[in-house]
């Protein structure tokens, strides 16, 4: 399997000098068949569009035959991390301050792995969360193993605003 962080580290430069931010960069499915996962967004909408797709696609498979850090046959996708995104970077956490999210960690804290609630920032790597109980509690962002948005009308809402702002400056 391929080795994520050294992807990350060779895709994400590219990806930023095309004018784009990397969300996530993962390998998905079986070793028969799998696949590069490559989501990025436009810093104005936090979305791409087909042709951002295109343009970041073709960059990357020129980049990637070159390079070869990859082991075998893989497909490459490249798309946007939709509104209810994954959370994968610390700014992720402070930017979307107040939404719902869910998480799972890798190891139980307070006694629970799963937690559900609106966001209430980061501070010195911990998430704060308003849980749906009302509790608030702290959870490590090194503990994450996987975290996304949930799709609420208020994250509907802001999707809009900011898809309606980026088309007034184009």
């Amino acid at each position: 399997m391929a080795d994520i962080a050294g992807l990350e580290r060779l895709i994400g430069p590219e990806v930023k000098r095309l004018g784009y931010d990397l969300v996530r960069v993962m390998m998905i499915g079986g070793t028969s068949d799998p696949t590069l996962q490559v989501m990025a967004e436009r810093p104005d909408t936090r979305q791409l569009d087909l042709g951002d797709c295109e343009i970041i696609s073709r960059r990357l498979s020129e980049m990637l035959d070159l390079a070869d850090p990859i082991e075998g046959s893989y497909r490459l996708e490249v798309s946007s991390p939709g509104i209810d995104r994954p959370l994968t970077r610390e700014k992720d956490y402070l930017r979307w301050t107040g939404h719902v999210a869910r998480m799972e960690t890798t190891e139980p804290i307070e006694g629970r792995r799963r937690f559900k609630g609106t966001l209430l920032g980061l501070e010195n790597g911990t998430i704060r969360m308003k849980l749906d109980d009302g509790k608030e509690t702290d959870v490590p962002l090194r503990s994450v193993s996987r975290a996304k948005l949930e799709l609420t009308d208020a994250l509907l809402d802001e999707h809009r605003r900011a898809q309606e702002g980026a088309e007034q400056t184009h």
